[in-house]
Parts: structure tokens; sequence; C-alpha cells
């Protein structure tokens, strides 16, 4: 079918640079200043999408052509980053997400002028459809440039010394390693452990997924993402969290500082209050995105009451 490539399952891409994150600062930071850190955690929160995946979003699509057409595969967050993005800069863009995709973040997407496409039952699926379709391909985690933009959240925390940050496909994790002055902590959802498998075994390997609250963390690792490597290299460790973790992290977060988050974006947090990561110096958890079904939300809340 013209204007439409197959799908091979593998795609080369070069690591980035330092260098490639201060470019990507330069970029960005006149429609994204810096999030607030407040008590030792980093709001990105209050990103313009709600998420820290804007950085990456924007750092790539400035780098592209002007008129460059874009398509994104996204469990959300990116997804509505890469729609944001596109608004600001006058691109063309389609959005790939599954069919059981956060309804949140769905009709987030949904304000923007993106061709928005609900495809297959889950990440995976959605993804080889995107990379079928005709445009520029951001991926959410396994591109140069969107790395390199996640990483500039490490410019922003030149002083801690333990940044404790969320891992799903590990474009942050590995952005935010590469940028980073002191030691990096990646945390997965235990029901979606891909990044700790692959790090385990140096190569990006399949694991079983299960329904989890931090969606923004499921997924499996594209094969021969360069994430992997980077998370290698510059995590300290890789540690799990559970559904009972987050819930408990998620309302520690409007208990005391009148957060909502997500359950991805709750993970470090969750990680640092259950004691799998000893604090070592100034530490930084950072808060990732808010982007939550306000039934969800209101259910981790209840069970709290019934509890």
């Amino acid at each position: 079918m013209p204007g439409t490539r197959e799908y091979t399952g593998m795609r080369t891409v070069q690591p980035p640079t330092l260098e490639d994150v201060h470019a990507a600062e330069t970029r960005i930071r006149p429609l994204l200043p810096p999030t607030p850190l407040l008590d030792g955690l980093k709001l990105e929160t209050l990103q313009p999408t709600g998420s820290f995946k804007v950085r990456g979003a924007l750092a790539a699509l400035t780098a592209l052509p002007p008129g460059t057409k874009v398509v994104a595969a996204s469990a959300g967050n990116h997804g509505l980053a890469v729609a944001w993005a596109a608004a600001e800069l006058g691109l063309e863009a389609t959005i790939v997400v599954a069919e059981t995709a956060s309804q949140a973040k769905v009709q987030a997407i949904s304000r923007f002028p993106a061709a928005l496409v609900q495809h297959g039952p889950d990440y995976d699926a959605a993804e080889r459809h995107a990379l079928t379709l005709e445009g520029h391909y951001v991926s959410p985690y396994n591109d140069r440039e969107v790395i390199a933009g996640a990483g500039t959240l490490a410019l922003e925390l030149a002083a801690a010394e333990t940044i404790v940050v969320p891992v799903g496909g590990g474009g942050l994790a590995g952005g935010v390693g590469l940028a980073a002055s002191g030691r990096v902590v990646g945390v997965v959802a235990e029901a979606s452990p891909a990044m700790l498998a692959s790090v385990e075994a140096g190569r990006a390997v399949e694991g079983e997924l299960h329904e989890t609250l931090a969606d923004g963390l499921t997924g499996n690792i594209e094969p021969g993402s360069v994430t992997v490597e980077l998370c290698s290299r510059h995590l300290r460790t890789v540690v799990a969290v559970s559904e009972e973790e987050i819930e408990e992290a998620m309302r520690h977060l409007v208990r005391e500082y009148g957060l909502v988050t997500e359950g991805s974006g709750a993970a470090a947090v969750a990680a640092l209050r259950a004691g799998k990561v000893v604090p070592e110096g100034a530490t930084v958890a950072v808060v990732s995105g808010r982007n939550v079904t306000l039934e969800t939300f209101a259910g981790v809340l209840e069970r709290d009451a019934r509890g």
C-alpha cells in the first residue's frame, strides 16, 4: 500500500550524548520552563500535558525539518505530548493508542488537531500498527532526541545526589542517567518488569505482562532498543514496586501535598516509601505524571478509606 512500510521489529537508533541533551535543552526551553522541586519531589505533573513526556516529544519535533508529518504510538502520555508539540509547531501528527488506553489520556489527546487512532488490545499492538503508517515515527523511548529531551530533567537537578525515576521503555531513565551527576535508580512495576528483565539479560527480552495501575510503565521493550544499553550503563540499580505500594504512594502524595498522580507518576515515591530505595545524600523522586481518570483515582482513595 502506498505510503506505508513493513514493520520489521528492529530499528537502529544511535544513543544520545550529553551534548545532545544540552542541545535539546536549548531547543525546548522557550516553551518549557523548569518544573518545580518540592520537598524532594520533581513535579513533572505540572508540565503543560501533565507529564515529563512533553520534554522528549518537543525535543524530537524541533529537531525535524519544518512541515514533517509525525506518527507516534503511546500508552497515552507520549501521544498527548506529541499532539501538544505538533500543535505548538504547526506539524501534522497521527497518534496511535491501544483500544484499552486510559480514557483520561484519550480524551486529552482528542483536544488537539492530531489524528487519533485506537488499535489493538495493548501498547505493543498499537506500536506495531503505528510503524506501518506514513510519517516520521517518534518512539516514546527508543529515539535519540526523545531520550535527550528526557535527559534535560537531570540538568535541572544538578545538586541531587540520588534521583529515583520510573521506568517503562527507559527513555526517561536512560536520559536522566546519561545527564545526571549523581546516582540514578530506576523503578518498574512488578506487573510489567520488562526493563528490569532486560537489564539483567543485557538485551531486550519479553516478559509476561499483567494489568497495572501504572499503565504508563506497561509493555515490552522494542527489540534492539538503545534504552537497554543506556539503563544498563547509567542506572545504579532497578527495583520493582507492587500495585499496593503504588496505590499507597498515590494516597500519600494527595494527602501530604495535594498532588494528583497517575500510577506511573507515583512509582518513584512508592519505591522510597517501601524502603526499596535507600536515600543517599540529597534525594529526588521524579513524580512523572498526573493523567489518571477520576474513576481510577477515586477508587484508590476509596480503598484507603475502607482500609
